[in-house]
């Protein structure tokens, strides 16, 4: 996603209605994409996000991982992660010092637990556990968290 947003177009044929969608996520998200890593961004009204354009698995098991800085009960996506608006760069330099041996597995939401096929039939805990390595992605969460990081403060527009 980063290198698209950066200018690499995709290896696919596009339509008109595809380039201009990519060009307006081009303009859109300038500011919180860089090229030499992943950014971590404060709003003016205290919001922190790591944009980290990993993906929803990479991201769920960088959040679990990162429990100290990211912010509770937040929903993944695939972009970024909030993180708490206390985080400041020594915060995050503690923070991930040697996390990447460290790795969690995501938070499992009961009701994926319950749909689990043939759900009845595992112990609850196992079933948990099933669907944690289902979700996870430790090696995308890996390369993200040996790339460089940036901390920018956005203005308002």
């Amino acid at each position: 996603m980063r290198e698209v947003l950066l200018g690499a177009d995709p290896d696919v044929a596009l339509s008109k209605r595809a380039v201009t969608a990519l060009s307006e996520a081009r303009e859109n998200f300038m500011d919180v994409v860089h090229p030499g890593g992943t950014l971590i961004t404060r709003t003016p009204g205290g919001q922190v996000r790591w944009w980290t354009w990993a993906g929803h698995r990479a991201n769920a098991t960088l959040a679990a991982t990162l429990g100290t800085v990211a912010a509770p009960a937040q929903r993944v996506n695939d972009c970024w992660i909030r993180l708490r608006e206390d985080v400041d760069r020594q915060h995050w330099k503690q923070a991930v010092a040697d996390v990447a041996d460290q790795l969690c597995l995501p938070d499992v939401d009961q009701r994926a637990v319950k749909g689990l096929k043939f759900g009845e039939a595992l112990p609850t805990r196992l079933a948990q556990a099933t669907l944690a390595m289902r979700f996870a992605d430790l090696e995308g969460a890996r390369a993200v968290l040996e790339e460089p990081v940036r901390f920018v403060i956005l203005t308002p527009s």
